[in-house]
């Protein structure tokens, strides 16, 4: 079984172009309040590598950790969450625009992890970037969130929906729970893998 990742904080962006060059990155998308933050601490095992916030927004930059020894160009970039209602509409364009260039146009970007809350997910807007990523023919792995929010009778109908919702093969989705571990090892795994790639 994997061990935490050896993840650090690098520095956060407020655009692409003022990033390095690297050799590989993968990119974590999702919602306001999908549970990016508390993800990347659960893959590291540590409570305060990402900052988290009981209200949504709280990424507001591009945000980039290092996986390995410094200077390993080995990157997991966490975007600006999307559809955070209480920032302004100025400010969400804003957002939006940063994470849009980003995906568009960073060379070493190996591929997405798209985050989806199991419990609510996907909406309206989880699926426009479904759509979205599909067209800039990023690679893409679902990642389904606080699993531990469904109650364990639901669960399987519930993998049953999102799957199908996102057009996703069965299987496709990893599943996972920061709170209670559940999943993240495989998605350790599996983000050592994309970035060593």
């Amino acid at each position: 079984m994997p061990g935490p990742l050896d993840l650090r904080f690098v520095a956060s962006y407020s655009q692409a172009a003022q990033m390095p060059a690297n050799d590989a990155e993968i990119a974590l998308v999702g919602r306001s309040n999908v549970g990016k933050s508390s993800l990347i601490n659960a893959l590291a095992q540590r409570k305060q590598l990402a900052r988290t916030s009981k209200s949504p927004g709280a990424t507001r930059l591009i945000n980039a950790f290092e996986l390995g020894a410094e200077g390993s160009g080995r990157w997991l970039v966490d975007l600006p969450g999307y559809g955070y209602a209480k920032a302004s509409k100025t400010e969400q364009a804003r957002w939006s625009a940063m994470a849009e260039s980003y995906l568009a146009h960073r060379a070493p970007l190996r591929g997405v992890l798209h985050l989806i809350d199991a419990e609510i997910g996907p909406t309206r807007l989880d699926l426009d970037t479904v759509a979205w990523l599909d067209s800039l023919e990023l690679p893409v792995t679902y990642v389904a969130t606080k699993l531990d929010k469904v109650r364990p009778a639901r669960q399987g109908a519930r993998r049953r929906e999102l799957t199908d919702r996102l057009g996703a093969e069965r299987g496709a989705v990893v599943w996972t729970s920061s709170a209670k571990g559940g999943g993240i090892s495989e998605l350790r795994t599996l983000l050592a893998a994309l970035l060593r790639a």
